[in-house]
C-alpha cells in the first residue's frame, strides 16, 4: 500500500514539472529564463526517477531478506518441534487445532465416566488420540507439572504423551500416539450379544479372541512398563487405573500402558500417600476406601486383577440373576473360583473355553500366571511382590512359589446367596466376624467397604 501510494505522489510530481516546463516555454519562448526553469524541472525529474529506483531496490532487498527469514524461522520451528519430540516435551496445542485434527471432535473411539477420546490427525499427518477430560478440578499449575513431569517417560511399553491443551475455565485436553488394535478388553471379553448402538462418526472397533502366547507377552510388557514406572523413574508413578480398558494393542499386538497421564506422582522418601479415590470398581486395592494410604502396591493388586481376566477371559465380578426370581441377585467373583480349582488341581478349567478349543495352551504357564495373580491379590500389602519380583516371576529368572490362602473377605460376603442370607442370618455373622480378626482390614470398615468396590459391572 504505501509503495503505490509512493509511485502516485512521484507521477504527480513528475507531471507538475513537465506541465511547468511547457508553460514556460510558451510564456517565456527560448528566453534564459526559460532554459533555467527547464533545466532546474529536468534535475528535479531525474532525481525522482533516481528516489524510485532506489526506493524498489530497496523494498526488494528487504521483502528478499522478509522471505528468508520466514523460511529460517519455519525451519527453526520444525526443528525445534522435533527436538521436542526427540527429547519427549509435551506440546501445547490450541483448542482449535484440536478441533481441526479430529474434524470437529466426531471420531468418537471410546468413553468412560470422565473423558472422550477421539482419533485425529495433525497437520504434519500424525495419527493421535486427544483425550478431552470432563470435570477435572485439579489446578492449572499441578496440571502442567504432572503432564511435563509424565510426558518424560520413556518406555516401549508406555503410550506416549504428544502434548496437551488447556482452557482456563474450560476443557483440558491431553493428546497421546494413536495405537490401532485398541484396547485389550476388546481381545480377552467376548463380545456382548446385543448390539450397541454407535454413535455418529465413531469407528468401528477392532477385537477378536487373543491367544495364549499373546496373551502372556501381554502379561510380560504390562509388567514391564508398571516396572519402570514404580522403580526406574525419578519420581516413582503410581497408575492407580491399571485395568484392560487402560492397555492398548499396537500393530504386533504387543501391550501398552496407557491413561497414566494424570497419575500420581511419588517421591522416593514416600512410603504411602493419601489421595482422593481414583480406579474403577473391581479393580481397586483394599487399602484404598480404608483411608490407609495408597502405594505402588495399589497397582500390583490391580495388576493382579488383570492377570485373572487374561486367564479366564472374562470379568472378576459378575452378577448371576436368578431364573425363577430376577430380584434375586448372586455375585460370581472369578479369582475365587481360580483359587478353589487350583486346590482341587482342576486349573485347566479356568483358562478361557475359546483357547482350549484352539489348543496351544501350556498347563504351566496356566499355573505359573494363576501363582503369580494370587500373590498380586494379597489383601496384606506387605505379602504383594514388587513390579520388578513380577517381571522376573513372568519370565522364568525366580521360581514362584506357593502363593498363601488369602482371606477375600469381600468376596466371601457377596457371594452369598440373598435366600441363604435370609435363612442364617447368623452363619454370616459368623463368617464376618471370623474374617474381621485375621485381616488387616479394619473392622468398622469391611462391610461398607465390601459392598462398595466390587459391585458387578
Amino acid at each position: 500500500m504505501e509503495d503505490k501510494k509512493a509511485k502516485i505522489i512521484a507521477a504527480a510530481v513528475i507531471a507538475a514539472l513537465i506541465a511547468g516546463i511547457v508553460v514556460a516555454r510558451l510564456s517565456l519562448k527560448l528566453s534564459e529564463a526559460f532554459y533555467v526553469i527547464a533545466g532546474a524541472g529536468t534535475a528535479a525529474i531525474i532525481a525522482v526517477f533516481a528516489i524510485l529506483l532506489l526506493r524498489h531496490g530497496f523494498d526488494r532487498r528487504r521483502r528478499l531478506m522478509e522471505t528468508q527469514m520466514v523460511s529460517e524461522g519455519r525451519e527453526l520451528r520444525i526443528e525445534y518441534s522435533f527436538l521436542r519430540k526427540v527429547a519427549g516435551v509435551p506440546t501445547k496445542f490450541r483448542e482449535r487445532e484440536l478441533e481441526e485434527a479430529t474434524d470437529g471432535f466426531t471420531c468418537l473411539v471410546g468413553k468412560g465416566s470422565s473423558a472422550c477420546v477421539f482419533k485425529g490427525i495433525l497437520s504434519d499427518g500424525t495419527a493421535v488420540a486427544v483425550k478431552r477430560i470432563e470435570g477435572e478440578e485439579r489446578g492449572e499449575r499441578e496440571f502442567r507439572s504432572e503432564v511435563a513431569a509424565i510426558a518424560s517417560v520413556q518406555h516401549v511399553n508406555l503410550v506416549r504423551l504428544l502434548g496437551y491443551c488447556s482452557v482456563p475455565a474450560g476443557k483440558r485436553f491431553l493428546v497421546y500416539e494413536f495405537i490401532p488394535n485398541g484396547s485389550l478388553d476388546k481381545w480377552i471379553f467376548p463380545p456382548r450379544r446385543e448390539p450397541q448402538p454407535q454413535p455418529q462418526g465413531k469407528t468401528d472397533a477392532r477385537g477378536g479372541c487373543l491367544a495364549w502366547d499373546l496373551r502372556w507377552r501381554v502379561a510380560i510388557d504390562v509388567a514391564r512398563a508398571l516396572s519402570y514406572l514404580h522403580h526406574d523413574c525419578r519420581s516413582r508413578i503410581l497408575h492407580l487405573d491399571v485395568k484392560p480398558e487402560n492397555i492398548l494393542l499396537d500393530g504386533g499386538y504387543r501391550a501398552l500402558v496407557s491413561d497414566f497421564g494424570l497419575s500420581k506422582l511419588m517421591g522416593r522418601d514416600e512410603s504411602r500417600i493419601v489421595t482422593t479415590i481414583r480406579g474403577t470398581k473391581g479393580y481397586l486395592a483394599p487399602e484404598w476406601l480404608l483411608g490407609n494410604g495408597v502405594s505402588e502396591k495399589s497397582d500390583i493388586y490391580s495388576y493382579g486383577m488383570v492377570l485373572f481376566e487374561l486367564i479366564g477371559g472374562r470379568r472378576n465380578v459378575s452378577v448371576i440373576d436368578d431364573i425363577n426370581d430376577k430380584s434375586k441377585r448372586k455375585f460370581q467373583y472369578f479369582p475365587k473360583i481360580v483359587r478353589e480349582k487350583l486346590r482341587e488341581g482342576k486349573l485347566m478349567e479356568v483358562v478361557d473355553s475359546r483357547l482350549l478349543e484352539g489348543g496351544g495352551v501350556d498347563e504351566r504357564e496356566v499355573r505359573r500366571l494363576v501363582h503369580v495373580a494370587l500373590w498380586c491379590v494379597q489383601e496384606k500389602t506387605r505379602l504383594r511382590p514388587t513390579m520388578a519380583q513380577v517381571v522376573e516371576m513372568l519370565e522364568g529368572r525366580v521360581p514362584v512359589d506357593e502363593p498363601p490362602d488369602t482371606q477375600m473377605i469381600i468376596i466371601d460376603l457377596l457371594s452369598i446367596d440373598k435366600e441363604e442370607e435370609e435363612q442364617n442370618p447368623s452363619r454370616d455373622r459368623q463368617r464376618l466376624a471370623a474374617t474381621r480378626v485375621n485381616s488387616d482390614v479394619a473392622s468398622s470398615s469391611t462391610y461398607s467397604y465390601s459392598m462398595s468396590v466390587l459391585s458387578g459391572r
